[in-house]
C-alpha cells in the first residue's frame, strides 16, 4: 500500500489539507505533517535558529511549528517509518501561477520532496471563496494515481492549478509552461498608532502575459494546469553566452 505525505502552507487546520486527506483515503497510507499556522509566502524557508515542536493531532497527523519545507524534512527523516511513496502539497487558497511560485511555501515543500528524490507535487485553487476544494481533491486524486503508476521525471516536480469551478465546468488537465504575473500597488503605507510609517505588502492589482501554453492562459480556459517544474535552476543558453563572450579566465 503507497505512503503519501501531505503538507500545505496554510497551516494544519485549513479546510483544503483536510479535504485532500479525505480524498486520498482509499489510496494508500496518509500522514498529515503540516505547519501549526498559516505560513504561506515563505518560500523554502528552513527553520535553523530554534528547535522544532512537532504534536500528534490524531492518528497519521502532526503539526509543527515550522515552515513547509521544516515539515517535509522532519516528517520524512523522523515521523514516517520508510520514505513515503509520495509528497502532495496543498491544497492551497489561491493560486500559484506564474512567478508566484518563487514566494511559493506549497510549491516549496513539493520541491525539498522532489530533492530528497521522492515523486511531489503541489496543487492550488485559483480564485476567491467560496473555494470549491471537491474539485481540486478530484484532481489532485487523477495526479496521484498518475504519478504513482507512471513515476515522474528525474529532479521534476509538478505544479497544478485547479479552476475554482465545479467539476462540470472543468474543461480537462493541460501541460503548461510557466507564465508571467505581476502585481501593482502590492506595497501599502499604513500608520502605527503613534503615527510611525510603516509598509504592508500584499493584494494589489494582478495583471499577466497572454501567452498560450502557459499556467495562467489554461486556468482563465478553465482547464487544470500540470507545470513540470526542474530542481536544476541553470540557464543554459545563458551558460554558452557567458563562455562565448569570454567571462571565463
Amino acid at each position: 500500500m503507497p505512503l503519501i505525505l501531505v503538507t500545505n502552507d496554510d497551516g494544519f487546520f485549513s479546510m483544503g489539507i483536510q479535504s485532500l486527506f479525505f480524498a486520498l483515503k482509499d489510496l494508500g497510507e496518509t500522514v498529515i505533517v503540516a505547519p501549526d499556522r498559516d505560513r504561506s509566502a515563505v518560500s523554502h524557508a528552513l527553520t535553523m535558529h530554534r528547535p522544532l515542536k512537532v504534536d500528534l493531532i490524531k492518528e497519521n497527523c502532526f503539526s509543527v511549528n515550522g515552515t513547509p519545507t521544516d515539515c517535509i524534512v522532519v516528517g520524512v527523516k523522523k515521523i514516517l517509518p520508510r520514505d513515503p511513496d509520495l509528497i502532495i502539497s496543498g491544497i492551497n487558497k489561491g493560486a500559484n501561477l506564474g512567478e508566484d511560485i518563487t514566494y511559493s511555501g506549497t510549491v516549496s515543500a513539493a520541491m525539498e520532496g522532489t530533492i530528497l528524490g521522492i515523486p511531489s507535487f503541489a496543487v492550488s485553487l485559483v480564485g476567491e471563496r467560496p473555494f470549491k476544494y471537491e474539485t481540486a481533491s478530484t484532481y489532485a486524486l487523477k495526479i496521484a494515481k498518475f504519478i504513482l503508476e507512471k513515476k515522474l521525471p528525474k529532479e521534476t516536480l509538478l505544479n497544478v492549478n485547479v479552476p475554482n469551478k465545479t467539476l462540470q465546468e472543468i474543461k480537462g488537465i493541460k501541460v503548461t509552461k510557466q507564465g508571467k504575473r505581476s502585481y501593482e500597488n502590492s506595497i501599502h503605507e499604513i500608520f502605527s498608532p503613534w503615527g510611525e510609517k510603516q509598509f504592508w505588502i500584499g493584494g494589489g492589482i494582478v495583471s499577466w502575459h497572454k501567452m498560450e501554453g502557459t499556467d495562467i492562459q489554461a486556468v482563465m480556459d478553465n482547464y487544470v494546469s500540470v507545470t513540470p517544474l526542474h530542481i536544476d535552476l541553470t540557464n543554459y543558453n545563458a551558460l554558452d553566452y557567458l563562455k562565448k563572450h569570454g567571462i571565463e579566465e
